[in-house]
């Protein structure tokens, strides 16, 4: 099945200044990009940011883009790269800030609702909690790839490894997520048997 995303004749359009090329690619990839920057920085509103910030810079990167290079995996690392610069300068600023306040009490948990809406996003909150526990590189090779559809070599690309170490990332995040669902269905035999 042909892509439908015409990522080289925008790269070449883009290349030209042409402005009706650059809507295209930031409609067609704000989303999967938003969702990648969000899985980084755990903020939708960071996540926001630095995704806009990624489309910036990309126009303003417009003149030197290859026609050999992945324009969606090129996107993807600018992306990456303003994500963790973003993290690295909110963990300075924060402990920065640490040093200066006590620590507020957390807040209660929200009444969950008994209908099956709540325990579908219940299900998806927890499954983004296991996500957040796998190591930075594992969690970034699965989302680019289960969440955001690239392929190995393109996700490969993005990272900055080989495609092999992509699918050894990928084979180890899964593994601790069947780990956890299995847990958390076992639990959840638990509650209904008592």
């Amino acid at each position: 099945m042909p892509d439908a995303r015409p990522f080289d004749e925008w790269c070449r359009r883009l290349k030209a200044s042409d402005r009706s090329a650059y809507a295209e690619v930031f409609d067609e990839m704000y989303e999967p990009l938003f969702r990648y920057v969000r899985s980084i920085t755990q903020s939708s509103e960071a996540a926001q940011d630095v995704t806009q910030d990624a489309f910036i810079r990309l126009w303003e990167v417009r003149d030197s883009l290859s026609l050999d290079q992945s324009l969606e995996a090129y996107l993807y690392r600018i992306a990456r790269n303003r994500a963790y610069n973003y993290e690295r300068n909110q963990r300075t600023r924060s402990e920065k800030e640490a040093e200066g306040r006590e620590k507020t009490p957390a807040q209660p948990a929200p009444p969950t609702r008994p209908d099956a809406q709540a325990s579908a996003q219940r299900l998806e909150d927890r499954l983004w909690q296991w996500i957040g526990e796998l190591t930075e590189r594992q969690r970034e090779a699965l989302v680019l790839s289960r969440f955001d559809g690239l392929s190995h070599d393109e996700v490969a690309e993005v990272m900055d490894i080989s495609p092999r170490t992509v699918n050894n990332h990928i084979v180890r995040a899964l593994k601790h997520l069947r780990g956890r669902i299995d847990d958390y269905e076992l639990d959840l035999l638990d509650r209904d048997e008592h």
